[in-house]
């Protein structure tokens, strides 16, 4: 045998020539395995590029006044319905008091121009004109407009007394609290935010060349950067558009094109929707956490349309 010649395997002892046949499966099972981990690294609809988004309910005053309680504080959970916030309601009790006063003024004055156009009605035209009679009408009309109108500045009034106190309108928690009692709260600006605690969801942003296995319904996987455990959602639905830069303008309106390399082209990523399902109480979520989504393959039901149609022949 010469020294590059292979050796004789019926020479070799029968335990040499198991271990060299096991070491040659082993790595023959290794490199199918390997090539298996790689084909489903590449392919399967997977991405660590996932956040955790929710509502932001941005609470305003309706009408303007100093903020006499401020009934929660900072991160505390609120319920629907629950007090936030109260404005002084001094002005609004006076305004409301002042609109009675003319709802009374303008219900007397109105009976009073009836019932003198009513006499009037009864005379003969001996005892008083057409004229005179058209003029009563006219002024018992016109008194009955403006009842409406004091009935209709009463309940403006009372709306706006009504809405010094600001309630919360969905169960959340209050987020990044500024607003303090004795501040002067303007209609129509911001006085607290609240996270809508019956929103949370995970938009997870796959590359487009992933887009042709998702469909929705599929199972998803959620793995929070923050704790070890993961949670169980559902896609539910893609968005249908990103920004181009291309399609945007300078200031002089000529279409702004960004160079690239003509043999490298990047995927795009698209936003995927994903429903949490079942969090438990220990975990807690938060708008903006890292998430890693990864898609359980074919488990949408029957009948689910995927984002893209497939190729046809």
């Amino acid at each position: 045998m010469t020294a590059v010649e292979a050796p004789d395997m019926r020479r070799m002892p029968l335990r040499k020539v198991l271990s060299v046949l096991v070491t040659l499966g082993a790595v023959a099972v290794a490199a199918y395995m390997g090539w298996l981990m790689w084909q489903a690294y590449m392919a399967a609809p997977w991405t660590r590029d996932g956040t955790v988004r929710a509502y932001v309910i941005t609470v305003t005053s309706q009408v303007s006044g100093r903020i006499a309680e401020l009934g929660v504080k900072a991160s505390q959970y609120v319920r629907k319905g629950d007090p936030l916030m109260k404005i002084d309601p001094a002005d609004f009790e006076i305004a409301l008091a002042s609109a009675e006063a003319a709802v009374a003024s303008a219900k007397a004055d109105l009976a009073n121009k009836q019932a003198e156009a009513a006499r009037r009605a009864r005379l003969t035209s001996l005892a008083v004109s057409v004229e005179e009679q058209q003029i009563y009408n006219a002024a018992a009309d016109m008194a009955a407009a403006a009842y409406r109108q004091a009935l209709s500045n009463r309940d403006q009034a009372r709306l706006a007394l009504s809405r010094t106190q600001i309630v919360s309108p969905v169960n959340g928690y209050i987020t990044n609290l500024v607003t303090q009692a004795g501040d002067y709260a303007t209609s129509g600006q911001r006085a607290l935010s609240i996270v809508d605690a019956d929103s949370f969801w995970v938009d997870a942003y796959f590359e487009e060349t992933l887009l042709r296995s998702l469909h929705i319904g599929d199972q998803a996987r959620v793995a929070l950067m923050a704790y070890p455990r993961t949670l169980e959602g559902t896609v539910v639905g893609i968005e249908r558009g990103i920004a181009v830069p291309n399609a945007e303008s300078d200031p002089s309106g000529l279409a702004t094109v960004n160079p690239v390399f003509t043999w490298v082209r990047l995927a795009q990523r698209v936003p995927v929707r994903i429903g949490l399902k079942n969090v438990p109480s220990s975990i807690v979520l938060a708008a903006g956490l890292t998430a890693t989504v990864s898609i359980v393959p074919n488990s949408a039901p029957a009948g689910a349309k995927p984002v893209l149609p497939a190729a046809t022949e």
